[in-house]
């Protein structure tokens, strides 16, 4: 065998470089078996055609349609010679709908010989819409022929075949990728098997180099269910003995073991508080406080609704660990966040707060709030409190991560809302601890057990899903401005009806409204039905028409991310004050902001925000002892995908259930690339929702498997494959634990 195994040699070799070159630029495939990996998107059966009913806007698109009509027109023109201009109009159909193709210029005359009434082919371009119509310009497109001319197959075969369409570009066709395929799928054969043969023989799975085979040239749809079949487990395999490794090394080092004091600061916290823990925020207590006990980091992450209760779990936590002796910091996402959290500690440890201050109770230790905006004298004192050990809990944002920033003896680090932090940041912070600290994560984000597994599978997870006694139930609906105007007007009176009872409101928009007014560099609106839709609606302009009409009278105010955050914290605290009526904000309020008082929620073009992101935005009322009102604003058409997700939301309060409706109806790639570089997408084949049980299974025996060879000494393919699936920056986030 020459030197460079088959599956690595360099595609400029085998294809050529021109072909190379766009491969590698454009779909980032270098090797043969990378482009042995790229697998068809689906398959068209010749004898059906696809559903030109269904095509998305701005995307590139394979069809395979039979051509209608075709019409040569013929117009003045400065630019083509002789002063006339010719444009091709072809109109295609599949039986489920017709699709425009536009040829201009010099461009018209090789379709206009080809492309006759009744011609089938296949047709590759970015659809955009045209006159209200969509339209392919310019596609590029392959003759389907019958009989034996130009060297294409014979009738017979072409009639039942399975054509594979790949993701493809404008730069090359999917036919033109599928050629490339044929070219290298003899190496196919040597692909070297990452599963171990008795897991394979064990579930009855196809070998590599079949599978290969079958998924990109498959006879019957049993070949690509088959294909499939071996190629998510290879995926789901591989992904799972690298978080499988990483939990075996973080095993490997070490860590303090944080014990709490009998009758330490916990012991005095807890005496104070004034109800008792809920029955789960006791079991994950005691899965954490286990878990600090021991000698290597704890790597956990919490799970829980919003006003589940985490930030009074995670606070146990970290008394815990200051009564062990050590430091504990939270991380939060934001100023205002951390501001907030900062608040709501001190709070709730009353005179166990006021550390070395006069009035402070025995146990106390200091708590200290770290941000970019403080003042250099602030800043100076906060820094010289956690050198010293004075401050045994910091709260704090990215700016606890800078270099001047020491500890005397960092034991737990709590990062809040781990989708906005990255796994860089977790590590820098990581290395603030003479030994590894413990690490507890948490998110208010529910995410299916599957994603935790795929994206957060190097940690363990806990999960907080009953609400404290005395949180109230939020009625949500959904008000079609549009259709129903009347409904709106009624939304407004409500918002009125809850600040006549004593309580406040939020009204929610997309845009901030000081952004460029140029109407050029307004964001394109996508299309949904026919109607161009104007842009989002904006907090500056909401206010401004809110305060002028419907809510007249009432106290107004605005809250954005560009604000000064100076003014942002005056502005939350006369909201949180009860000194504001209505608070008229961007999605800055999504996490974390906690006033009781605030009962309604209007949500301006909801349909613009995620499942997900309407769920933590709900969870900002109802979190007194008054019901929640939660209105969801969208003029969306009764029948569009957008409202049927707004009735999903007003329809459950169960975060899980709607993390799996959100998954469902977006792509993978979005929900997994949320999770930064620590677990990018490398995911094909494998539906995260719909593959729960090939997860949950290859987790089980990617861990069997690591620990039983940690090095994977015997399986040089499995080893390989790893290599394949974390390139070097990878390999050092996974090695960093």
């Amino acid at each position: 065998m020459d030197l460079v195994p088959a599956l690595q040699e360099p595609l400029k070799k085998v294809l050529g470089p021109a072909t190379a070159k766009v491969m590698a630029e454009h779909l980032g495939l270098h090797t043969v078996g990378d482009l042995l990996h790229h697998y068809p998107r689906r398959y068209e059966e010749r004898g059906q055609l696809t559903h030109l009913a269904d095509l998305p806007m701005d995307e590139h698109v394979t069809v395979v349609a039979q051509v209608a009509d075709a019409r040569l027109h013929t117009f003045a023109s400065s630019k083509a010679p002789r002063g006339k201009g010719q444009r091709l109009e072809v109109t295609i159909t599949d039986g489920s709908g017709r699709l425009q193709l536009v040829f201009f210029g010099h461009g018209v005359h090789k379709p206009h010989k080809e492309l006759l009434p009744g011609t089938r082919a296949m047709f590759a371009g970015k659809v955009s819409v045209f006159n209200r119509r969509l339209q392919l310009a310019h596609p590029a497109y392959e003759l389907l022929r019958g009989g034996d001319d130009d060297g294409a197959e014979s009738v017979e075969s072409w009639a039942g075949a399975l054509i594979p369409l790949y993701p493809a570009t404008a730069k090359l066709e999917s036919w033109k990728i599928g050629k490339a395929v044929q070219t290298v799928l003899p190496s196919a054969q040597e692909a070297v098997d990452p599963l171990p043969g008795s897991l394979r023989e064990g579930r009855g799975l196809v070998s590599l180099p079949e599978a290969l085979l079958k998924i990109h040239r498959p006879h019957t749809k049993a070949d690509i269910e088959e294909a499939r079949a071996r190629l998510k487990w290879d995926e789901a395999f591989v992904l799972q003995v690298a978080l499988a490794r990483r939990r075996h090394a973080e095993t490997q080092l070490p860590a303090v073991p944080r014990k709490p004091r009998p009758d330490g600061l916990l012991t005095a916290f807890d005496d104070r508080l004034p109800f008792t823990l809920t029955e789960g925020q006791q079991k994950v207590s005691r899965e954490i406080f286990d878990d600090l006990a021991t000698d290597h980091p704890m790597h956990r992450l919490l799970q829980g609704e919003v006003g589940s209760g985490k930030t009074m779990v995670a606070l146990r936590a970290m008394l815990a660990v200051v009564d062990a002796g050590g430091q504990a910091v939270m991380l939060a996402p934001t100023e205002v966040l951390a501001q907030q959290h900062h608040r709501s500690v001190v709070e709730m440890m009353g005179e166990l707060a006021e550390g070395g201050m006069l009035g402070g109770a025995e146990h106390a230790t200091k708590v200290v709030l770290l941000t970019g905006s403080m003042g250099t004298a602030a800043r100076r004192h906060a820094l010289l409190d956690l050198a010293t050990g004075e401050a045994g809990i910091v709260i704090g944002t990215h700016a606890l991560i800078e270099d001047k920033v020491q500890f005397h003896d960092l034991g737990l680090v709590v990062v809040d809302e781990q989708h906005r932090f990255g796994v860089e940041q977790r590590d820098a912070l990581r290395g603030k601890g003479k030994q590894p600290p413990h690490l507890l994560v948490m998110t208010a984000t529910p995410i299916p057990r599957t994603v935790a597994m795929t994206v957060f599978g190097d940690l363990e997870t806990s999960v907080l899903d009953q609400l404290p006694a005395g949180r109230s139930p939020i009625a949500s609906h959904v008000v079609p401005a549009a259709d129903k105007p009347h409904f709106l007007a009624r939304a407004w009176e409500r918002v009125r009806e809850e600040v006549s009872n004593g309580h406040q409101a939020y009204v929610v928009c997309p845009r901030i409204g000081d952004e460029d007014d140029d109407p050029k560099k307004k964001s394109k609106q996508p299309l949904e039905g026919d109607a161009e839709r104007r842009p989002p609606l904006a907090v500056l302009d909401i206010a401004e028409q809110l305060a002028a009409g419907p809510l007249q009278g009432l106290r107004v105010e605005v809250l954005h991310g560009r604000m000064q955050p100076d003014d942002k914290d005056a502005v939350m605290r006369r909201f949180a004050a009860g000194e504001t009526d209505v608070l008229v904000a961007t999605t800055v309020i999504e996490v974390g902001v906690n006033v009781p008082n605030a009962t309604a929620m209007v949500i301006m073009d909801a349909d613009r925000f995620g499942v997900s992101q309407l769920h933590q935005l709900r969870g900002r009322v109802g979190r007194g002892s008054a019901p929640g009102l939660c209105l969801l604003v969208t003029e969306m058409p009764e029948a569009s995908p957008a409202r049927q997700r707004l009735g999903a939301v007003a329809g459950t309060l169960d975060g899980f259930e709607l993390s799996r409706i959100d998954l469902e109806q977006r792509r993978e790639g979005d929900v997994l690339g949320q999770a930064q570089s620590g677990a990018r997408t490398s995911l094909r084949v494998l539906a995260v929702i719909e593959d729960e049980e090939i997860i949950a299974e290859a987790r089980e025996e990617a861990a069997a498997v690591v620990a039983a060879d940690p090095e994977l000494t015997g399986l040089p393919g499995l080893r390989t494959a790893l290599e394949a699936l974390l390139d070097e920056e990878r390999e050092q986030y996974l090695e960093k634990g």
